[in-house]
């Protein structure tokens, strides 16, 4: 059983407690934790009600920064800090990208941790606004002791994080972040290792384009979404020789999957959050056309097949890591540590999480002596090569980040295919 550390203003409680309660559950047992006067997200409220909710809904839970862990320097150990952004469109995501890092820092730890010592993962969560990222980066600011980042989770707050941190705190490394912008913008102390949109919309065209698709449908959560990758897509759609049909933003997307008629494109490729495609798949029920859906990593579909995919819907997600039914022994390290520690199917995300945090331990256990931050970023430096138990990473001058992509299915009738 790990250790669930509660920082200061946090006492454990009761479940009869009046207070707001985060639950964090391991197999066959359950630790609760508080912040007075924090609200937080109601345990009940996992996946199927979290998305049932609605966006406004959620946006009157959405949770303010706090931190999990000990804030004060440990007596013996290594602190590594995670940026988590649980606002409502990334919750899905985030939670389960972060029971994977969790899991696989209490397995490393199990085990003797970095030479012996323990490492301390402080998570800051965050509600998606630049203001409680900001307070979450000053917090890793005041603390000299953090010798690294990892795995910031929330596409935006990735984005966002790698930018204050070269800003505000250039020497240290900011390991394996839920990071899917371009080569050119990635700051000097951002060491991502999952592939970048590009190469996962590039990964999905390709597929459609050996499959004969000649048209395909353009979908766009929110603004941002549109602007980091229409361009993109305009470029790869004309160089594969693909007629896109780019929608207009549309605030409400059932009216939009409602909309689609027998001459709209029988395959959409959607660049959003699940709670906007699982709103898109709710029009698209209104219709009789079957629709193939192309998703990417930042969509959770575990979380739609627990809410009810339509049956006029299939949705094709692509991944950044292994199938989580795949023998490589990262994999297979990752099932076993999830079946121990959490009541949690596994999913694309946790195996995400899971695969940052063994990432961000390879990187520690490369630094000479008791790790630090110099000690931290010599290494990510100078190591271009990195195995994590079958999963590969090669990085370079020109190119920074990881590459790999698979797909898998969600079928109209609920099975996985992949």
């Amino acid at each position: 059983m790990p250790h669930l550390s509660c920082g200061p203003g946090f006492r454990p409680i009761s479940a009869s407690s009046p207070h707001k309660v985060s639950v964090y559950r391991y197999k066959n047992e359950s630790k609760i934790v508080t912040q007075h006067n924090v609200p937080t997200l109601n345990p009940g409220l996992t996946r199927r009600g979290l998305l049932r909710a609605g966006a406004s809904g959620l946006a009157a839970i959405g949770t303010p920064l706090w931190a999990q862990g000990a804030l004060s320097a440990p007596a013996r150990g290594i602190t590594i800090a995670q940026i988590a952004d649980m606002s409502a469109a990334q919750i899905d995501v985030s939670k389960d990208f972060l029971i994977g890092a969790r899991a696989a820092w209490a397995d490393i730890n199990a085990k003797g941790g970095v030479r012996g010592l323990p490492v301390q993962h402080l998570v800051l969560e965050t509600d998606g606004s630049p203001a409680s990222l900001a307070k979450a980066i000053d917090t890793i600011q005041g603390l000299p002791h953090c010798v690294a980042a990892f795995g910031t989770v929330g596409s935006q707050a990735a984005t966002m994080a790698s930018t204050q941190l070269q800003r505000s705190l250039p020497d240290l490394a900011h390991m394996a972040p839920w990071l899917h912008s371009t080569e050119s913008s990635l700051p000097d102390n951002s060491f991502p290792i999952f592939a970048s949109r590009t190469d996962q919309i590039q990964h999905a065209l390709k597929s459609l384009s050996s499959m004969g698709v000649d048209q395909v449908g353009v979908v766009f959560g929110s603004p941002q979404d549109r602007q980091a990758s229409l361009p993109e897509i305009e470029r790869l759609t004309r160089n594969m020789a693909l007629r896109p049909l780019v929608y207009p933003l549309h605030s409400e997307m059932q009216q939009l999957g409602a909309s689609l008629h027998s001459d709209s494109p029988r395959v959409l490729l959607f660049i959003g959050a699940t709670p906007e495609l699982l709103a898109l798949t709710q029009g698209i029920a209104r219709q009789a056309q079957q629709r193939y859906i192309i998703a990417l990593a930042d969509v959770n579909v575990l979380t739609l097949q627990q809410s009810g995919l339509s049956r006029h819907s299939a949705v094709i997600a692509t991944q950044v890591v292994p199938l989580v039914n795949a023998q490589a022994p990262v994999v297979r390290q990752y099932r076993e540590a999830m079946a121990r520690l959490y009541d949690e199917p596994p999913t694309p995300q946790s195996l995400s999480g899971f695969v940052a945090a063994r990432f961000a331990f390879e990187a520690l256990r490369q630094t000479e002596g008791t790790p630090t931050r110099t000690g931290v970023m010599a290494a990510l430096q100078q190591r271009k090569s990195w195995d994590l138990g079958g999963f590969l990473i090669q990085t370079s001058a020109q190119r920074r980040s990881g590459s790999y992509v698979t797909q898998s299915m969600l079928a109209s009738d609920g099975r996985f295919v992949g």
